[in-house]
């Protein structure tokens, strides 16, 4: 029996997703852009080669489909396949659902062709479908999420638990990012001046200083869309010691930022719980994705626990 060394096999492929932005807005140089949070939760893609095209499920993946259908097309070594996706991100509520679909969809069927697909690759046929979240990269990172370009790689957050609500409905990317959001010169300015504040607050693991940007950006996301709660879930996450709020500026999500090394996280916890269960039509906990570290789950509530799970880079 032979073994052809050189047939495409079934290639895997992983991409976390994004609670909300911790900053988004327009800088004074009219660019737009955002800084990912990046969470444990993600999409899983598996690419089985085989037939003379791409087949899709869910079936509803449009844009999946078209991202793996361009990239066959292209390929030397396959023909067609099945392209399965699993998510753990609900569409619409800016949780970087769409984004994490199609980079674990490149990555698996890069991996069905036996390599690794290159970030400007990758970028260029996202640059085709939609604007995207800088999900490719790890840890977090500052994107024009527009141009589909990276601005700067800002490093590893600190570990933190975002306790979200979900407002209800769904907000749809694309249309929402044909719109321009009301901001002033001064507005932008501040944008820059956020900007420059969060990456030491990064590199530094200060948590305040990361919640206080993150609040200040969800305030200003008035000026795109309505929150008619915002300013009573900031009060009362204050209230509690939260470090923030953060919202998820083109989805349904606002979530209150916590420090995992709080002593009254568990505390802390409950009562956001409390708080976005005030607004939302239902409440989930996200942990920050941290490159390479392994944490169990800090929470005991029966309502509130996680799995735990071994981060690492997606591939």
């Amino acid at each position: 029996m032979t073994i052809d060394l050189a047939a495409p096999g079934i290639g895997v492929g992983r991409a976390y997703g994004s609670c909300g932005e911790l900053l988004q807005g327009v800088t004074e140089q009219n660019r737009h852009f955002l800084v990912t949070l990046p969470i444990r939760r993600g999409t899983v893609a598996v690419f089985e080669p085989g037939g003379d095209r791409v087949d899709v499920v869910p079936e509803g993946k449009s844009k999946a489909a078209r991202l793996a259908s361009a990239m066959v097309a292209r390929s030397s070594v396959l023909r067609g396949g099945r392209l399965t996706l699993h998510s753990e991100l609900p569409e619409g509520k800016g949780l970087a659902s769409s984004t994490a679909d199609l980079v674990a969809t490149a990555r698996a069927v890069a991996d069905a062709e036996g390599r690794s697909v290159p970030v400007a690759e990758l970028e260029a046929d996202l640059r085709t479908i939609e604007p995207s979240d800088g999900v490719m990269y790890p840890g977090t990172v500052a994107y024009f999420h527009r141009e589909v370009r990276l601005l700067a790689r800002l490093g590893t957050l600190p570990a933190l638990t975002i306790v979200t609500g979900d407002e209800g409905g769904s907000v749809d990317t694309v249309e929402f990012n044909r719109g321009e959001p009301g901001f002033s010169a001064a507005d932008k300015r501040e944008f820059d001046r956020l900007l420059g504040e969060l990456g030491p607050a990064i590199t530094h693991g200060d948590v305040t200083a990361i919640g206080a940007v993150a609040t200040r950006s969800a305030v200003l996301s008035a000026a795109s869309r309505d929150r008619p709660h915002l300013d009573a879930t900031i009060q009362a996450a204050r209230a509690i010691g939260a470090a923030g709020v953060v919202v998820a500026h083109s989805g349904t999500t606002t979530g209150i930022l916590l420090a995992d090394n709080d002593p009254a996280l568990r505390e802390q916890v409950l009562a956001a719980h409390e708080i976005c269960a005030a607004f939302a039509c239902s409440v989930a906990v996200h942990h920050s994705w941290r490159p390479g570290v392994q944490r169990a789950p800090i929470v005991d509530h029966p309502h509130l626990v996680t799995t735990p799970r071994t981060e690492s880079t997606p591939r």
